[in-house]
């Protein structure tokens, strides 16, 4: 069974993106903030992460430059409700695959999170 791992600091999308993700099968975890995210995902190894790029403790992609360099090469969808450009340039650098502003539509993420986790089996 595939995990996901959502990193958001709003309980209430978090509570969302489970409760959708769950419903089609998939394991799921989730952190907070950026130390939770490291914790958790030493521990779950999760297939693809679902990142919000503003959280407490660390941004995004400080997160995901400290998975990398921790050899974590899972797919990543980033979260944003702002859009910076040289955020959105730093992340391509470190792999993410796409990005949704918030509020976003759940069943776009959806389609993104099957396309991707099919895209790491075949």
């Amino acid at each position: 069974m595939k995990t996901v791992m959502i990193v958001d600091d709003q309980e209430g999308i978090r509570m969302l993106l489970r409760e959708v993700l769950q419903e089609d099968g998939l394991n799921v975890c989730e952190a907070a903030n950026g130390e939770q995210a490291l914790a958790t995902a030493e521990q779950a190894e999760p297939d693809l992460l679902l990142l919000d790029m503003k959280i407490p403790g660390m941004d995004g992609l400080e997160v995901l430059e400290h998975l990398r360099s921790r050899s974590f090469h899972m797919p990543v969808i980033m979260m944003t409700a702002y859009e910076e450009l040289n955020m959105r340039e730093r992340a391509g650098e470190l792999g993410v695959l796409n990005y949704f502003s918030k509020p976003f539509d759940i069943e776009e993420v959806r389609r993104e999170v099957w396309q991707q986790l099919d895209a790491g089996t075949s």
